[in-house]
C-alpha cells in the first residue's frame, strides 16, 4: 500500500485542513458522555425556566388549604406543600430564580475578579501586592459565613444574595486569571507586541485576555453550580428569597417542619437542586479535560 499523500486534481499534494482550537475542544467535550449527560440535564433546566409559566399547571402562590400536604397523584404529580400550593409548580417557576441566580453572580464576579485578576498580573509590583492580600483576606473566610455577613449588610432579599454571592466568588476568578496572566505576558509575541509600541490596554484585550479564557470558562461553569448552592443555602436561612417566592432553598426551610409526615415537601426541592448542581458539575468537568492541553492523551 502507497504511503504517499493524496494529491489535488493539479497534481499538488493535499494538505489537510487543521481544525481549529474551538472545534478541536468540541470534539472533545462531545467524546465525554459524563459531560454531554451533563451538558443534557442543564439544558433541561434552562428550558424549564424560560417556558416554566406557561406548563406550570397551578398558580405558584395559590393556596388551597383543602388540598394541604397531598401526596403526588395524578392531580398535583409531586403533591402539595403546607399551604396546598402545587410543589411541581412552585419547582418549575423557581428553576428560573436559582439559574437567575447562578448566571448573574457569576458574570458579576468573573467581570470583577477577571479585570483585578489581570492588572494585578500585567503590573505587578505594588499593585499586585494590594490586590492578591486582598483577595486573601477575602479567602481566608469561608464562603457562606462571608455571604451571610455580606446579606446581613445589605438586608435579606434576593438581590442582595445575588450581590452577596459575586462578591465571595471574585477571588478564586482573580487569582485564577493573574496566574495565567503571569505566565502569559513573558511569551515573544507579548515583548514583541511592546516592542513595536502597542499600548497596554490593546495588549490586555487583544492578546492576554482572549489566550486567558479556557480555564476562565471551566470556571466559570463550576461556579454555576456553587452559585446555587449558596443561594440555596442563603434561602433556607432565611437571607436569600422571602415569601412566597418560590425559592429552592426557601421551599426547603418551609418544608423541614412536616419532613416526617410529608417527606416529599422536601424531598422534590432538594432533588433539583442536585441535578442542576450535577449537570453544572460533569459540564464543568468536560470542559475542563477538553480545553486543558494537560488532560489530554
Amino acid at each position: 500500500m502507497s504511503n504517499l499523500a493524496p494529491k489535488q486534481l493539479d497534481g499538488t499534494p493535499q494538505t489537510e485542513k487543521v481544525a481549529g482550537p474551538w472545534l478541536e475542544a468540541w470534539r472533545g467535550f462531545k467524546k465525554s458522555k459524563l459531560a454531554v449527560v451533563g451538558a443534557g440535564i442543564v439544558l433541561f433546566f434552562i428550558i424549564v425556566a424560560f417556558i416554566g409559566p406557561f406548563i406550570a399547571m397551578q398558580g405558584i402562590n395559590e393556596q388551597l388549604l383543602s388540598d394541604r400536604l397531598l401526596k403526588p397523584s395524578s392531580t398535583y404529580w409531586l403533591g402539595t406543600d403546607d399551604l396546598g400550593r402545587d410543589i411541581l409548580s412552585r419547582i418549575i417557576h423557581g428553576a428560573r430564580i436559582s439559574l437567575w441566580v447562578g448566571f448573574f453572580s457569576v458574570i458579576g464576579s468573573l467581570v470583577v475578579g477577571s479585570f483585578l485578576g489581570i492588572i494585578a498580573g500585567y503590573y505587578g509590583k505594588w499593585i499586585d501586592t494590594i490586590i492578591s492580600r486582598i483577595f486573601d483576606i477575602m479567602l481566608a473566610f469561608p464562603s457562606i459565613l462571608l455571604a451571610i455577613a455580606v446579606v446581613s449588610v445589605l438586608g435579606p432579599s434576593l438581590q442582595n444574595a445575588l450581590i452577596a454571592i459575586a462578591i465571595i466568588n471574585i477571588p478564586n476568578f482573580g487569582r485564577l486569571i493573574r496566574s495565567k496572566v503571569l505566565s502569559i505576558k513573558e511569551e515573544e509575541y507579548i515583548t514583541s507586541a511592546k516592542a513595536i509600541g502597542m499600548k497596554d490596554i490593546r495588549i490586555l484585550f487583544s492578546h492576554i485576555l482572549p489566550n486567558s479564557m479556557s480555564p476562565v470558562i471551566v470556571q466559570g461553569t463550576l461556579a454555576i453550580a456553587t452559585a446555587i448552592i449558596e443561594a440555596a443555602a442563603l434561602g433556607f436561612l432565611g437571607l436569600g428569597a422571602q415569601a412566597p417566592a418560590p425559592e429552592w432553598g426557601k421551599m426547603l426551610a418551609d418544608a423541614r417542619v412536616n419532613f416526617i409526615n410529608a417527606p416529599w415537601t422536601m424531598f422534590f426541592p432538594g432533588l433539583a437542586i442536585m441535578l442542576t448542581v450535577l449537570g453544572f458539575n460533569l459540564m464543568g468537568d468536560g470542559l475542563r479535560d477538553a480545553l486543558d492541553p494537560k488532560m489530554k492523551n
